[in-house]
């Protein structure tokens, strides 16, 4: 990955001197040569600047390429796969009727039930969206974590981190909650599972997304969901 970098910034640079060349050429063409050696010239300053721009078309697609490669390598779910010890709760199944409208649910954390028919884009959030919708994104098997606004910013780092994770068409929702229990200080979600940590745990968190990402009742394509928010 580093290395198909460091070749598009070496063609990057022959590309740059390409045009430099090119442009000295360019400059040295004056009336005071010869009508022949003007055109040869020019001729050779054309197919320098022909080969630069080739040089950085090829550039810029290894330069992206390189960047594709190492952000989808920085969230590998396998990297979360910690094995640790955790307490998840199996909670009950309420269903996953579809409703536009307002739903009571029996605790703050809902894993399944009746929830909007509109899901939402995996990531990190500052504000909490509804209640329904979150639901729905369970139901797609995607996790969802919840941590306190005043949590600190490691903590929100750490979280907003996680929420790149990916699994076919599954992702990972961090949202702040003000419900979060005295003495917890992260919930997290998954359809019918509950896990609480007291204080933000990497290797708990990681093992809790990694073991129940993409397992909700309803599995959608990635092409499908394109990043969640789309149901």
């Amino acid at each position: 990955m580093m290395i198909v970098g460091i070749i598009g910034v070496i063609i990057l640079c022959g590309a740059l001197v390409g045009y430099g060349m090119a442009s000295k050429w360019n400059k040295s063409n004056t009336s005071k040569l010869k009508k022949g050696q003007k055109a040869e010239l020019k001729e050779k300053s054309k197919k320098m600047r022909l080969a630069a721009h080739s040089m950085l078309g090829v550039a810029i697609v290894l330069v992206l390429v390189s960047l594709l490669l190492n952000s989808s390598s920085k969230y590998d779910l396998q990297s979360l796969n910690y094995h640790a010890p955790i307490e998840v709760t199996n909670d009950h199944d309420f269903g996953g009727g579809h409703s536009e409208m307002p739903v009571q649910y029996e605790t703050k954390f809902p894993t399944s039930g009746t929830h909007s028919p509109h899901d939402l884009k995996f990531g990190y959030y500052t504000d909490k969206p509804t209640t329904e919708m979150l639901v729905h994104n369970l139901e797609h098997g995607d996790i969802l974590i919840y941590y306190r606004p005043d949590a600190s910013s490691a903590t929100k780092d750490a979280v907003e981190y996680l929420s790149h994770f990916t699994k076919a068409g599954s992702g990972v929702l961090a949202v702040p909650s003000t419900d979060i229990p005295e003495g917890k200080e992260i919930i997290m979600n998954a359809w019918t599972k509950t896990m609480e940590l007291t204080t933000y745990d990497e290797q708990k968190a990681g093992t809790f997304i990694n073991e129940y990402i993409n397992e909700g009742p309803e599995k959608i394509p990635a092409n499908v969901r394109r990043g969640g928010g789309t149901m």
